[in-house]
């Protein structure tokens, strides 16, 4: 894979693989700033071009120009077609959706025997497909960790439907992380009905980089493990020959810009022979009837993926595994780490005139377990939070692209301002579309929404440097 030209197709030019026509680039030597601008100007050059700096890579990647050149090119020159067929066109489609699953399954150390890879329209939808096919019932558990995307809090109805428990586990506080021995007690609990063990690799509000060893003592005491890596995949290396969650959900769009709404559920085999799926759909079947109202589903990955796929997309996630190759995954680690020092070591140093913080940060003030995802607050001399839309117009007017709200993470955004159940309750009590200033009044000084900045492959040191000039001129 990767590389490999598909012999068997009369379209297929130099190559027509999943990664075809990326061009290749030399690993960069950890952090070099001259390789680091050379990068910049080669893939990203629009960034400077409108002088944007970008920051939220969290939200979503940015794509580089060589994918667009060679997704464009694979498009331009051949023919593909649906590929629930043997035509031409359609197989071409086939073998460039199979060369893709093997390019994911290299990219994240996964062995094609053990391991499956599902195509979906994104984390949620991977996720979605394990919930809903996952076996809960009376006696059964489900535990999330309070630090969790929305779209596993979700899974939570399709457990409590089924009659299942649904427990979760609370973060402390600076840091936003679960305490371990609470972790080990809530998995050596015996669930007579089985378990499923749902958590992120790193949190997408504080960027607390939450144990991958919890796995192995979640399988220890019988339980499934889903892990939501859409957050830590983008930069970090997720070994599956060393971790063996049963369940990994992730956006593509997330780790390298391009395409957007494709995701994965990359599953291991076994596990996913245990999903009952509640319903079939085309694609997704071997043989259905209707005199008979009988249905046989596909086996693996085939019976998980309704409809058509989208053959014309998929073959841009191996080029986009392409590009990440060609920088390294470790390479941009290095300069995650090192901007994400940069940023936090910034707004730490902003000072009111009287030497009060004009900046508060939720989780993890130093480098320690944690990614490049920095959320905080802006206070004035009274400590009072600044409104965060007030603070995105500014960076925006700047130039500078930030995300404001709670970003789909309630629990670890309660934790992080000590909100309250009864305090949640007064704010539903409002209405279903409670303004913000109503949300401020029931909260008090306790802020409903932060600023995060998030960095990521085409991030330089002026891009947080700006950001933190931009805070800054809100001191007072």
């Amino acid at each position: 894979m990767g590389g490999a030209v598909d012999r068997a197709d009369p379209d297929a030019g130099a190559r027509s693989g999943a990664g075809a026509h990326t061009p290749h680039h030399p690993a960069l030597p950890g952090w070099d700033a001259i390789a680091v601008q050379a990068l910049r100007d080669r893939e990203f050059a629009r960034l400077d071009a409108a002088g944007l700096a970008y920051l939220d890579y969290t939200g979503g990647g940015l794509y580089a120009a060589s994918q667009l050149a060679a997704h464009h090119a694979l498009l331009r020159d051949g023919i593909l077609g649906n590929p629930h067929s043997t035509n031409h066109a359609s197989q071409r489609s086939t073998r460039l959706t199979a060369m893709t699953r093997q390019a994911v399954l290299d990219w994240f150390g996964a062995d094609p025997d053990t391991w499956t890879v599902i195509f979906t329209p994104n984390a949620s939808g991977a996720l979605r497909l394990v919930g809903e096919a996952y076996p809960f019932g009376p006696g059964g558990r489900l535990l999330l960790t309070a630090d969790n995307h929305n779209s596993v809090n979700g899974l939570r109805e399709f457990a409590r439907r089924a009659g299942a428990e649904v427990t979760y586990l609370h973060l402390t506080t600076p840091e936003l992380r679960v305490d371990a021995e609470v972790v080990t007690d809530a998995l050596t609990t015996p669930a007579a009905g089985g378990g499923l063990f749902a958590f992120p690799a790193q949190s997408n509000f504080s960027g607390v980089q939450h144990p991958l060893e919890w796995i192995e003592t979640a399988h220890a005491n019988g339980w499934d493990v889903l892990l939501d890596a859409a957050a830590f995949a983008p930069s970090n290396r997720l070994d599956l020959g060393r971790w063996q969650p049963d369940f990994v959900a992730l956006s593509w769009y997330k780790l390298f810009g391009y395409p957007t709404g494709i995701g994965a559920l990359i599953a291991r085999r076994e596990a996913l022979g245990r999903l009952q799926r509640p319903w079939f759909a085309g694609g997704a079947i071997d043989v259905a009837s209707v005199v008979l109202m009988r249905h046989t589903m596909a086996d693996a990955e085939a019976g998980f993926e309704d409809g058509t796929v989208d053959y014309l997309a998929i073959p841009a996630v191996g080029m986009g595994l392409d590009f990440l190759r060609s920088v390294g995954i470790e390479t941009i680690h290095a300069r995650v780490t090192h901007l994400t020092d940069r940023l936090l070591r910034g707004l730490a140093g902003l000072r009111h005139r009287d030497g009060t913080p004009l900046v508060v940060v939720y989780g993890p003030a130093g480098l320690d377990r944690r990614g490049g995802t920095v959320t905080f607050d802006v206070l004035d001399r009274t400590g009072r939070a600044v409104d965060v839309e007030e603070v995105e117009a500014t960076a925006d007017r700047q130039g500078v692209l930030v995300r404001t709200g709670c970003f789909c993470n309630p629990g670890a955004s309660e934790a992080a301002r000590g909100i309250t159940a009864d305090e949640v309750a007064r704010i539903y009590a409002l209405g279903p579309n409670p303004s913000h200033r109503e949300m401020r009044a029931v909260l008090g000084d306790k802020p409903p929404a932060s600023v995060r900045a998030s960095v990521g492959v085409a991030t330089v040191e002026r891009d947080v440097d700006r950001l933190v000039e931009v805070i800054a001129g809100y001191a007072g």
